[in-house]
């Protein structure tokens, strides 16, 4: 099983940005799709954004488009998440998820698509 590790959280105030990193461990980091997700106290967790392993294609939730970005380093076994422009309903715990697949140029987007995850990062964003 991979076990993964996201650092890069922090408080911020609206307007400004972080960068997630998401570290693999114990498998082959290039036999996984990757993806992050995010869960806000009292709702549900919620997709934010996936890569495939090659390509790499990549897609977003419809709130961050523009203002997110998702990359991956296969050299490194670490999937990235670049955050611009943050505002309040930004903040929630981040998390890293990743898929075993044979299908290179395939994200995938559900939460039940996902078995491993990591522990999750805060975000917090100030008005």
């Amino acid at each position: 099983q991979v076990q993964l590790v996201e650092s890069g959280g922090g408080l911020v105030q609206a307007g400004g940005s972080l960068r997630l990193s998401c570290t693999a461990s114990g498998r082959t980091f290039s036999n996984y799709a990757m993806a992050w997700f995010r869960q806000a106290p009292g709702k549900e967790r919620e997709f934010v954004a996936a890569v495939s392993i090659s390509g790499p294609n990549t897609r977003y939730a419809d709130s961050v488009k523009g203002r997110l970005t998702i990359s991956r380093d296969n050299t490194k076994n670490t999937v990235y998440l670049q955050m611009n422009d943050l505002q309040p309903e930004d903040t929630a715990v981040y998390y890293c998820a990743a898929r075993q697949t044979n299908l290179r140029y395939t994200y995938f987007y559900g939460v039940s698509s996902y078995a491993n995850w990591g522990q999750g990062t805060q975000v917090t964003v100030s008005s």
